[in-house]
Parts: C-alpha cells; structure tokens; sequence
C-alpha cells in the first residue's frame, strides 16, 4: 500500500466513522434533558388507593403513566407498606416514585415524617425508595397566618433543604394560591422564593398559580430554572372548578414551551377533584398531554 492509499484509507475510515457518529449525535441533540414521561400525583386516587391499593396503582400503570409522586408518607410508611415494600409493588409496575409530599409539621406535632418532626428518617426513606424530590405540599390555615410565620419558613425550608442534599435529594416546595395574597403589604410566595435557590427548589401547580391571576410563563422568567417539576392541572371553562387536562381553560402548551426557562425536569398530572370516577379522569388526561408537544 502506498502513501496515497494509506491517507486514502484513512479519509474513508474517517468519514465513514463521521457518518455512523451522526445520527448518534443527531439523537442526542434532539432528546430533551426533561423526562418526557408523563406522570401522576396519587393524591388525585386517594379514595381509590385506600380502597384498593394494587388494583389502583395497576390501573395508573395500565393507563400509561410511568412516574408517580407520592403523598401521606407517615411514620416510616408509604400506604402502609416500608419502603422496601412499596419499592418492589412500584417496580413490578414500571412506576418510578420520583417525588413525594409532604407536610410543614408546625401545627401537627404527632405526625412523623413531617419538615418539623422526623425529617431526617422521611428524608432517609425517600432515598431508599428511589425519591429524587421531598416536597413541602402545603401550609395549614393556621401555619399561614402572619408574615412572621412566612420569614419562620425561610429558614426551615432552608434547612429542610440541606438535609435533602445530604441525602443526594432535591427539597421544593409547592404552592397554592394563598402564597400569592398579600399580607402587611408582602407576597408570601417572594419570601419562600427568597430561600436558597440550591436547597430550595419551586414544585408549580399551573391551576393554583392561573387562580391566583398571575402568568406561569413570567414567573419562569423571574426565577429562570427555579421551577424542575410542575403540576398539570387544568380549571373548567365555566365554573373555575378543576378539569381534566385538556378540556379546560389553561393554555398548557404556552406554558411547555417555556419548560427550558422554567428548568423542568418532571411534571404531575393532578386534578384535586373529580366530576367522574378518578380513574377516568386520570385517563382522560393522560390521552390529553400525550397530545401536547411536551
């Protein structure tokens, strides 16, 4: 072989090599980081759930879903199952449990498992079951009534959150629309924004925030990469009451476009309550956003 064959050889491996590269290279920039699979807050089937456990969560799987966050956690228990237990029952469903609620646990002082009380053991849990989010899900009436209650929250959320860390966890929390109601001329919602961006991460639920009159998308763009999970949810077109995703009045996809800005990672179908059987209602939605350009 002479050098002129030698180099032509080596182009054409080259290239060659180039060609097989492509459409590797073409795929990985086409994947969003943002996990697509569409997932489920079982709070919507919690009639259901305590009912039937297993035929319910076999149903969601059925159904299509893929990624479920969980709620009711309490003394070292998920629906009654150790975290062990409920790991394997989601595996041999294909349910990944990647988010899970939470309560703030400064009114109730007998629940463990709660920000204010068992935390490190809820937060230990979570990470034996596979959790990648701890979530605070809500503030009671009665832990939301001064500002001074609010600023309180900024340093458990804080340290709430660093214990996550530690664990290998994301902290966030999710609003309603009372966080967006001023009280002594302040919004809630800038003070727990105000938290550290790292510890703290920001769970949306796109029908409380549209409730409160205000725009998903310009919160994005106040706090860019703030917000990696959001909730699904949509509001009827008549009485504001929640809907099924897809029939309602929230302009979803506007909001989806945006997800680059918003920094999701993953998002929860929920609807709060339903005018039909849960079950169907879940579908419904479902068949829905696997519509949307998500």
């Amino acid at each position: 072989m002479n050098h002129n064959e030698k180099i032509s050889r080596k182009s054409f491996m080259k290239a060659g090599a180039m060609l097989l590269a492509t459409p590797m290279l073409s795929k990985l920039d086409w994947e969003p980081k943002a996990s697509s699979k569409i997932g489920l807050q079982l709070y919507t089937l919690r009639n259901d759930l305590s009912k039937d456990l297993m035929g319910t969560l076999k149903k969601v799987s059925d159904i299509g879903y893929k990624e479920v966050e969980l709620f009711g956690y309490s003394n070292g228990k998920f629906f009654g199952k150790t975290p062990k237990e409920f790991k394997k029952i989601l595996g041999d469903l294909g349910l990944d449990p990647v988010s899970g609620h939470y309560g703030a646990g400064v009114e109730n002082k007998t629940t463990i498992g709660t920000l204010s009380n068992g935390w490190q053991q809820a937060v230990d849990d979570a990470a034996e079951l596979g959790q990648k989010y701890v979530v605070c899900a809500y503030l009671t009436e009665t832990e939301r009534k001064t500002i001074d209650q609010y600023k309180g929250y900024v340093d458990l959320f804080n340290k709430s959150g660093e214990t996550a860390k530690k664990a290998g966890l994301q902290f966030g929390y999710h609003n309603h629309d009372f966080e967006f109601k001023k009280i002594d001329g302040q919004l809630p919602y800038d003070l727990i924004a105000s938290t550290d961006k790292n510890l703290v991460k920001l769970e949306l639920d796109l029908y409380w925030i549209v409730k409160a009159g205000l725009d998903p998308v310009a919160l994005f763009k106040q706090h860019p990469g703030r917000f990696p999970l959001w909730h699904v949810k949509d509001m009827d077109k008549g009485d504001g009451s929640f809907a099924e995703v897809g029939t309602g009045s929230i302009d979803f996809q506007k909001i989806f476009d945006a997800r680059k800005t918003a920094g999701l990672t993953h998002f929860f179908v929920e609807q709060d309550v339903a005018k039909r059987p849960a079950t169907e209602a879940i579908e419904i939605s479902f068949k829905n956003v696997s519509k949307m350009k998500v």
